[in-house]
């Protein structure tokens, strides 16, 4: 195995932490093969913190655009969803830190703010290594760290809540939205529970989020039925669903509803979960953003 290679996975981990897209980070990781090809690998004295370095910083400019380029996306955008199976080896790096919530909250981060938060609280490198990354000195990037961290806390005050409860939640409102049925859906969703569905415009997802147990759950009924998804996928005909299942899979590091029509996913909807009850749903129906899942088995 090529040196490159035999970090590839990490980098896919950094890139895709500072940037909430798969297709994003692995043209980034393409990128930096680009560069490590022409570099005489006898002159660099630790090539692991050398592809980081260069990864991180094609992920920052990357990011810088990317940032730009969503400002005019339609809708609210949610980072692009990874599937963790345990035989997905080449995931074996994104296993840590890599919910979508928490992603989410990333995105409120400056991209330098971001980027140390990622290197320094995922992958513990030290700032001295990772002010080298982002051109800064060491005590800048320091307060960089802690303000993103601080940030981080803030946004995500969640108590802990265990897997086990998380998956058995889930299916519970899997069990309930996909039977429409109105009293279990809301006895799972707090008042005050929030939706927030990208559908990239290619879905007929709201254009902002939902607020609220009764806005939440007459959406979620509305698309219960194979007549109510066809019509939220409107790339998707009420004869397709013939070949319509449901699972709960995971998806990044944890629980998730994962929706399969003809052998292709076409949306995942994520829970976060906050004293036993629904808080925030995270509802993802852009292909574009799907097209590299494959459908979840039961």
């Amino acid at each position: 195995m090529s040196t490159f290679e035999e970090h590839r996975s990490l980098l896919i981990g950094v890139a895709y932490r500072i940037l909430g897209s798969v297709a994003d980070a692995e043209d980034v990781v393409q990128e930096a093969w680009l560069r490590w090809s022409g570099v005489d690998e006898a002159s660099v004295e630790d090539a692991k913190a050398y592809l980081i370095r260069v990864t991180s910083r094609l992920a920052i400019d990357r990011l810088r655009w990317a940032k730009s380029r969503r400002e005019s996306y339609v809708g609210p955008w949610l980072p692009e969803p990874i599937s963790l199976a345990p035989d997905v080896a080449e995931h074996a790096e994104l296993a840590d830190s890599v919910e979508l919530a928490l992603l989410v909250v990333l995105e409120t981060l400056s991209p330098l703010e971001r980027a140390v938060f990622v290197l320094r609280e995922a992958f513990d490198l030290p700032f001295s290594e990772i002010a080298q990354v982002i051109g800064r000195g060491e005590a800048a990037t320091r307060q960089l760290g802690k303000r993103a961290r601080e940030h981080v806390q803030d946004k995500r005050a969640r108590f802990q809540v265990d897997l086990g409860q998380r998956r058995q939640i889930t299916e519970r409102f899997m069990t309930a939205a996909s039977d429409g049925d109105l009293d279990g859906l809301m006895e799972l969703l707090s008042s005050e529970v929030t939706l927030v569905s990208d559908g990239g415009g290619k879905a007929r997802s709201p254009l902002r989020a939902l607020t609220g147990a009764i806005n939440v759950t007459r959406f979620l009924t509305s698309i219960s039925t194979p007549d109510g998804i066809a019509k939220f996928m409107a790339s998707i005909s009420v004869t397709d669903f013939a070949d319509m299942s449901f699972a709960v899979a995971t998806v990044n590091d944890a629980p998730a509803i994962v929706l399969s029509v003809g052998g292709r996913v076409v949306a995942v909807m994520a829970l976060d979960i906050k004293d036993g009850a629904i808080d925030t749903i995270y509802l993802l129906a852009n292909p574009d953003k799907l097209s590299h899942l494959t459908p979840a088995l039961p």
